[in-house]
């Protein structure tokens, strides 16, 4: 019996990076289907969860991130550009956003064909692995749709053509999440139980497991 969850992502999230490839294997060697819920970035939603208070949040996360990769061998290095066009010195958020939107949307677009947890690991590993500097540029992002198993030319035409409905979307993945009971990224959610952090995912597995997780045939 294949089980169920979702996984609430975010294109901005370092730690969305470093859990989305792990879970896309655990999806592709068990019998199990992870849902894609992108949410919109914190900067973008609320900056004031993270963004106005103690200075040190965002000095620990900048530490953590790296470390927790250099732990489980992922190349890691914080985006160029940004996907949040943001002053981390000062902490303000620009009112212009010109990757942010766009890639939630095609993050969405591609949950709606069935491959959003293979669309968001190959555009993660662009944006945050370091391999290639202004992964908004050439063909870096039509090749992440490629390998993702998706028509770039559709998909962004659906991006561009269907915002609207897009975004709606995108708000109820996060009123989802909030009815959940979190507001955080990433977190996965199997039969209601929340599994916040890219450290819990083997806890999330042994509890599948104990719902009857098995591997594919």
């Amino acid at each position: 019996m294949t089980l169920h969850a979702d996984l609430f992502f975010s294109f901005r999230s370092p730690y969305s990076y470093l859990a989305i490839g792990r879970y896309r294997a655990m999806a592709e060697e068990y019998d199990l289907a992870i849902a894609l819920r992108t949410v919109w970035p914190i900067a973008i939603r609320d900056p004031s969860i993270l963004f106005t208070g103690s200075p040190n949040v965002g000095r620990y996360i900048f530490i953590d991130a790296a470390r927790s990769a250099q732990m489980l061998g992922i190349p890691y290095r914080w985006p160029r550009p940004d996907p949040v066009v943001q002053n981390l010195a000062t902490r303000e958020i620009a009112a212009e956003q010109p990757h942010i939107h766009h890639l939630c949307r095609m993050g969405q677009a591609a949950e709606r064909a069935g491959r959003g947890i293979a669309f968001a690991h190959e555009v993660a590993t662009l944006i945050w692995s370091g391999t290639v500097d202004n992964w908004h540029e050439g063909d870096h992002l039509a090749g992440a749709a490629t390998r993702a198993g998706l028509d770039f030319a559709a998909l962004e035409a659906e991006a561009l053509d269907d915002a609207t409905a897009l975004d709606g979307e995108i708000e109820a993945n996060q009123a989802a999440l909030e009815a959940a009971g979190h507001w955080g990224v990433p977190t996965l959610v199997f039969e209601g139980e929340l599994f916040f952090g890219q450290d819990r995912i083997a806890m999330a597995q042994w509890r599948m497991e104990q719902k009857g997780l098995v591997r594919r045939g």
